[in-house]
């Protein structure tokens, strides 16, 4: 598509404010997730019908740049034209068959092949299996209990997790902030947590190492720590230099589990991901988005000696009826293909222009804003900063995010409606996509 989206009034149009008022009456808020329902930003969501590279189009008719990408999963862009054929290629064999395909063998081989610490993989259908499964799995192979993560990483939705988590149950805790325990207290992030549960879950600020060795002084059987190695779900929170070493020395003298959840990093800022990017090697990966190239899609993986712990090789059990799904795995392996050193380069030169644009236009009106990004992801918080952690991203003015967000979405262009989520650059994206953005930022700062 050529030439500027149209402009879009604040939330959506009649035929939105209609399906959403529908919905509110079949689904809990009108929604399938909490954050769609724009209860951070106020207003009616619109409601998508299509989307077309770098563009989505709502059920009014209106056009949006977009800077969702279904939540990172689309760094190729909508609708692909060599994803959708081989889409469309596969479905027409068939959607899904319960029994093992080429396919599930040539996209294992493509991702062992990209991350060095995976030797072996299981492909399942949600970001929050994969976590679930692979934390099952190191409490297996080190006899222990507890798991240690980081206040304001979300790591799916699993009830030991649900602790000081990031993504929508951040949003939800920013209303109450007194329902934010103190570091390395154990209190659920959910009603239906039973506190039993989530006392398994020790809490530590993520890019403080000190803490870390805290936890690991204080002993109490550490099965395994979970990190986002890069945060991505407080908003965008790059690791400081030399804390995820330190996290990873310490899980190897302790003999503990080192989980990198890269379901949203995977594929996404490196080929490798986080891990290659730094020159880390965890002992088991979650990865996500990306590798479905738009399905649903996860998978964990890492060492053989702890993966051949898996059922039907060994004693831990996991299983899923639409795991390895082929649709699935061919729209991953056509995403996977375009993602060569060129397009990486294309990516952090587009998502480096947005965010030194929205830098610049925050200077230019005298708004304080802090721009973190690492790669294609992004995150501006409304706050004179800097932002390294929960706390500090916490202090960003959600109020001020609410009306940067309308003024940006009535000047059509689509970004997270909530300030503790990441924007997304995909290879449709263009240099002139960005600096119209870059405008529409700067006439809503004005306002």
């Amino acid at each position: 598509m050529n030439g500027a989206p149209r402009a879009a009034a604040p939330g959506g149009g009649p035929r939105s404010a209609a399906l959403y008022a529908e919905a509110c009456g079949l689904m809990p808020g009108g929604v399938n997730s909490p954050v769609r329902a724009y209860r951070a930003v106020g207003g009616t969501p619109p409601f998508l019908v299509r989307g077309e590279g770098a563009r989505v189009w709502d059920a009014d008719g209106r056009e949006y740049l977009d800077y969702l990408g279904s939540w990172g999963p689309l760094i190729a862009g909508h609708a692909h034209p060599a994803v959708v054929a081989a889409v469309t290629e596969t479905a027409a064999a068939g959607s899904s068959f319960g029994a093992p395909t080429p396919l599930e063998v040539e996209m294992a081989r493509a991702v062992a092949a990209a991350v060095p610490s995976i030797d072996m993989l299981r492909f399942v259908s949600s970001g929050t299996e994969a976590v679930m499964a692979a934390l099952r799995l190191a409490r297996a192979a080190t006899g222990r209990r507890s798991i240690v993560k980081f206040d304001g990483c979300y790591h799916g939705h699993a009830d030991a997790l649900l602790v000081k988590a990031g993504s929508g149950m951040m949003t939800l805790a920013h209303a109450s902030p007194g329902a934010r325990a103190q570091p390395g207290a154990a209190l659920p992030s959910s009603a239906g947590v039973p506190d039993e549960v989530a006392a398994w879950t020790r809490v530590v600020p993520f890019n403080d190492a000190d803490a870390v060795r805290a936890v690991f002084r204080a002993g109490g059987e550490i099965a395994a720590v979970i990190v986002e190695p890069v945060a991505g779900n407080m908003g965008v929170v790059p690791p400081a230099p030399g804390f995820l070493e330190t996290v990873q020395d310490l899980c190897r003298a302790a003999g503990a589990v080192l989980v990198f959840d890269e379901v949203i990093t995977g594929f996404r800022i490196a080929r490798g991901g986080a891990q290659g990017r730094y020159g880390l090697k965890p002992d088991l990966t979650c990865l996500g988005k990306v590798i479905g190239g738009g399905f649903p899609v996860g998978a964990y993986g890492g060492r053989r000696d702890l993966m051949q712990m898996i059922a039907p090789l060994g004693p831990v059990y996991q299983a899923g009826t639409l795991s390895g799904n082929p649709v699935a795995m061919r729209a991953g392996l056509e995403t996977l293909r375009l993602l060569d050193d060129a397009a990486y380069r294309r990516l952090d030169e587009l998502g480096a222009a947005l965010a030194d644009g929205l830098a610049g236009a925050a200077r230019r009106s005298s708004v304080p804003l802090v721009v973190n990004r690492v790669g294609s992801m992004l995150t501006p918080f409304f706050t004179a900063g800097p932002v390294t952690d929960a706390a500090s991203a916490q202090r960003a003015d959600v109020d001020g995010y609410a009306r940067f967000f309308h003024g940006l979405l009535a000047r059509g262009v689509m970004v997270p409606p909530s300030q503790f989520e990441a924007w997304f650059v995909s290879l449709a994206h263009t240099a002139g996509d960005v600096r119209r953005t870059v405008d529409a930022a700067a006439a809503a700062l004005a306002r």
